[in-house]
């Protein structure tokens, strides 16, 4: 326990706010919940080591490999996973603490890859990149549950998307075995967000999820150009309506990864649409099944998303950003041949957006979100500089106008904090 909360329970007992004994009784409580939780620093090291170690046995191999035979070699390449498991098995039937388990789970996914690597290179087995990787994180998998290791579901969900990266960009085939790797950890997260919702790990699980389905919906759509960018401004407003369940929305804001991608992400594409080229463009994008699938799931899972809210009746302020994904769907697909017409439509609705969260801002006392509002205002400004003929005297005071309005914004807020504090 800090030294800072020890001297404020001496504080509180001068004060006669708590008793001696209530305090020695707090003091015990908390000293005994710092004994049984797991080190993290320990684990973080052990993690680590475990990893160096398996890298300064691979840098010694390779040193001397060309002088080995091939049964030899053959050996070498089956050590680091014998040793691994004898490790992990021990870890088990010892019933060893969590940083023993998160050791043994990062020394043996590794040497499941370095074993299957020698192994192809000692015998010249051909194969592709994708394909490696599948087999690695395959015979790994097994570990998330074995051990209960987050750093194994970490791992997985790393290589997952490096797998789905490397077959959809590179090779231009659809990674569809990147959702059963995906659903394989689900049942874990959903364990991992019961037990423990505002653990660290939790909210790292967010963030780590969140970028590997943005990171690798690209290796999905083939050949769609624009179409795109409805996939995806409509995986950004699931994100952002699943942020706003009861369980994610009484979070802290940094842990709430979905809420934040979302927005972020709805407000890049409609700031990146909001240009005329985007929909001469557009209008020529071709796209396949796939991606009409993946627009259709997405789409109906948003609305589902929102018609739960309503249900349990978590709607109750109207709220434009939970809309804007499906608004934005709508302009796309409907038969207007005039493209001045979206083009106006998404300005006026990135633009409603910044006036929306300067209001929550204000309303919330939110510094943050006010500034949010502001920015996304006065990046739609800097925006129509590009494509619109302004003299460089209005451009300056607008620039300067969007100046003073961020600073009388925030010293209004200031003004009503110290007030409602002072009251």
């Amino acid at each position: 326990m800090s030294a800072k909360f020890e001297k404020e329970l001496q504080h509180l007992v001068s004060n006669n706010v708590i008793s001696e004994a209530v305090s020695k009784n707090i003091s015990e409580y908390y000293a005994s919940q710092k004994i049984d939780s797991p080190n993290k620093l320990f684990t973080i090291f052990g993690v680590l080591g475990s990893v160096l170690v398996g890298l300064g046995i691979v840098l010694i191999l390779a040193h001397n490999w060309d002088g080995f035979s091939r049964t030899v070699k053959t050996i070498w390449a089956f050590i680091p996973l014998v040793i691994g498991q004898l490790f992990t098995g021990f870890v088990i039937l010892k019933k060893k603490s969590a940083a023993w388990k998160e050791t043994a789970a990062a020394f043996l996914f590794f040497a499941i890859g370095a074993s299957i690597s020698l192994v192809s290179q000692i015998y010249n087995i051909p194969g592709s990149m994708p394909s490696f990787l599948l087999t690695w994180i395959v015979l790994a998998a097994p570990l998330i549950y074995l051990l209960r290791s987050h750093t194994a579901t970490l791992l997985h969900l790393i290589f997952a998307t490096s797998y789905a990266c490397n077959l959809g960009y590179f090779n231009e085939a659809i990674p569809w075995a990147y959702l059963a790797m995906l659903a394989w950890i689900l049942p874990f997260y959903y364990n991992q967000i019961q037990k423990n919702p505002d653990a660290n790990i939790t909210g790292i699980y967010h963030w780590f999820i969140c970028l590997s389905l943005i990171i690798s919906l690209g290796s999905f759509i083939s050949g769609s150009e624009l179409f795109g960018f409805l996939i995806y401004i409509l995986l950004f407003g699931l994100f952002y309506n699943l942020g706003k369940l009861p369980f994610f929305d009484t979070s802290k804001l940094r842990a709430n990864a979905y809420l934040l991608t979302g927005s972020l992400g709805m407000v890049f594409i409609l700031m990146v649409s909001s240009f005329h080229w985007f929909w001469e463009e557009g209008s020529m994008s071709r796209y396949g099944n796939v991606e009409i699938a993946l627009a259709l799931v997405l789409g109906l899972a948003t609305i589902g998303v929102i018609l739960y809210l309503f249900k349990r009746k978590k709607m109750n302020e109207f709220n434009l950003f939970q809309y804007a994904a499906p608004i934005f769907a709508i302009v796309y697909l409907l038969p207007i041949s005039d493209k001045f017409i979206p083009v106006i439509l998404i300005n006026i609705l990135t633009f409603a957006l910044g006036v929306f969260a300067i209001r929550i801002g204000v309303k919330r006392a939110r510094y943050s979100i006010l500034n949010y509002g502001m920015l996304i205002i006065a990046t739609l400004i800097a925006c129509r500089f590009f494509d619109t003929e302004i003299s460089f005297v209005i451009r300056g005071l607008l620039f300067v106008g969007i100046g003073i309005g961020f600073f009388a914004t925030n010293y209004f807020m200031y003004k009503k904090q110290k007030q409602l504090s002072n009251e």
